[in-house]
């Protein structure tokens, strides 16, 4: 706060006044005017300069220091009160205060539609560990910028998260991917945007009574349901993808109890070597039992595990259960059958992750090569230098790195070529796309000789037709597993399965 004298040498304090309100920074500044002459003219003089009060001469301290305190905590009050309105880094609404002009403008307007939209850039954290946080706080606020631009076309607009905008918008048309498509070609033109996705979301108000809080979640979780879907730019929240998110949060409220109280149970998936037909190991997944809904298939659960981290807690479950179970059979006579596991992209933030596994393996006498560890390209996507850095020292440690669902998505070749692996397992729906071509024409063939080329063995998963096991061996594929073979079977009827080879 600036205390100011009219009468000055070299500047009078009106041309100090005009001086200052001239600068964008120093206009900021808050200026009690103070002058010798008390007419109404020399205040109203003051105040048109652009000072904050005017104090006649002669004047009292403690007169001077209360209009000091009351000026300053009126600009405290507006900084928090603009803290509360607008997004620090974007200078568009906050969060808070778009769910209460929402509420407002519903009250205020009860017959006409309104609809709330959300559009998030798909694999944000992504962009920001290979550009920069700098360069991803940028394009979030290039993004802001362009939705100022679009101000006519919003009723208004927020940033929400760190990826995530939401805006309410009258409902004057009906919404198509075309209208979704130009609105993400617009994004994509903003610099280092031009390979970025973006996802929207619909959700229209139909009930006012909803919270607006719950609103904007259901209009999330519209523009997640199409999370990596080739040519789809949105999605209308619905009552089935309100079913699934009920569902999903009665697993989370059940799944510490589930672990608990032995729900999981784990199932074991036979490979078969395809020179003699021989059984060279299994594959342990695990199984939901719950007790009221019944089997709840992996696909429902894994993916809400991995977002909410339970999934650390289940992985270990699984591995101390697999152990346990070569264990087991060691002494019931079997030979020695490696079991994979899977590790998740959350195990490998765990700095103890092979001191983890080794102890493990010595608790149940096995040797580290007799667990064989699955990698999945999601884990890699997320944090290459760690989980390369990891997998290292895993093997260093003894233990056998598969490869799992290669030719699922687009990190693969680059997983090949920097990840050192012993096992290389080929994605179900790849073997079918190749299948589906003539054999002189596809790249499956390459891909197994490349894999030989490495020393890597080759497991074809999803295998379930006598045509496709014929092809796969004449490929040089080394093992297979899939229904054609066995399905995951518990426990009991794998031993079966080991009974019958023993016995040939």
């Amino acid at each position: 706060l600036i205390l100011l004298d009219v009468m000055m040498p070299v500047m009078d304090g009106y041309t100090f006044l005009d001086r200052v309100k001239a600068d964008p920074q120093l206009s900021l500044i808050p200026v009690i005017v103070m002058t010798q002459g008390d007419s109404e003219a020399d205040e109203v003089n003051a105040l048109a300069h652009g000072a904050s009060d005017f104090v006649p001469k002669p004047y009292r301290p403690q007169i001077i220091q209360h209009r000091v305190a009351s000026i300053i905590n009126l600009r405290e009050t507006a900084a928090l009160a603009n803290q509360f309105k607008y997004d620090r880094l974007t200078g568009i609404y906050s969060k808070r205060f778009f769910y209460q002009q929402v509420r407002e403008i519903l009250r205020q307007n009860p017959e006409e539609q309104y609809d709330i939209l959300s559009v998030n850039i798909e694999n944000f954290k992504l962009f920001n560990d290979v550009f920069g946080i700098k360069t991803g706080d940028r394009l979030i606020c290039d993004i802001a910028g362009h939705f100022r631009k679009m101000e006519g076309e919003f009723e208004l607009f927020s940033r929400f998260r760190a990826e995530r905008f939401v805006m309410l918008n009258k409902h004057t048309r009906e919404y198509d991917e075309e209208m979704f498509h130009a609105l993400s070609q617009q994004l994509t033109e903003l610099p280092n945007a031009s390979k970025l996705n973006f996802r929207w979301g619909v959700y229209r108000i139909v009930d006012c009574s909803v919270p607006v809080e719950r609103m904007c979640d259901r209009v999330m979780l519209a523009a997640d349901s199409i999370k990596g879907q080739y040519m789809k730019y949105f999605a209308v929240y619905d009552d089935s993808l309100r079913n699934q998110l009920l569902q999903e949060q009665e697993m989370v409220d059940d799944m510490a109890a589930a672990l608990e109280e032995k729900q999981f149970e784990v199932y074991f998936q036979a490979k078969y070597s395809l020179t003699d037909g021989s059984l060279s190991g299994a594959e342990a997944l695990v199984r939901w039992i719950h007790p009221q809904r019944g089997f709840i298939s992996p696909g429902e659960f894994i993916p809400l595990f991995e977002k909410n981290g339970f999934i650390t807690s289940l992985d270990y479950f699984v591995w101390e259960r697999t152990c346990c179970m070569i264990q087991q059979w060691k002494k019931m006579g079997f030979s020695t059958v490696p079991v994979s596991v899977n590790v998740s992209r959350a195990d490998f933030y765990q700095a103890d992750l092979a001191e983890v596994l080794l102890e493990m393996t010595q608790k149940y006498e096995l040797l580290p090569s007799e667990l064989h560890l699955e990698v999945t390209e999601s884990a890699y996507t997320e944090n290459p230098r760690q989980i390369l850095t990891m997998v290292d020292e895993l093997r260093k440690r003894g233990f056998v790195i598969e490869l799992d669902d290669f030719g699922s998505g687009y990190s693969s070749r680059n997983m090949l070529n920097e990840m050192n692996l012993d096992i290389m397992k080929l994605d179900m729906k790849f073997i079918r796309s190749e299948m589906a071509k003539p054999a002189d024409q596809g790249i499956l063939r390459f891909i197994v000789s490349l894999a030989h080329w490495m020393n890597l063995k080759v497991v074809a998963e999803g295998v379930e037709t006598q045509e496709q096991v014929v092809r796969l061996k004449e490929m040089g594929c080394d093992y297979a597993q899939g229904y054609f073979f066995a399905r995951p079977l518990p426990p009991q009827e794998f031993e079966k399965i080991m009974y019958r080879t023993e016995a040939e």
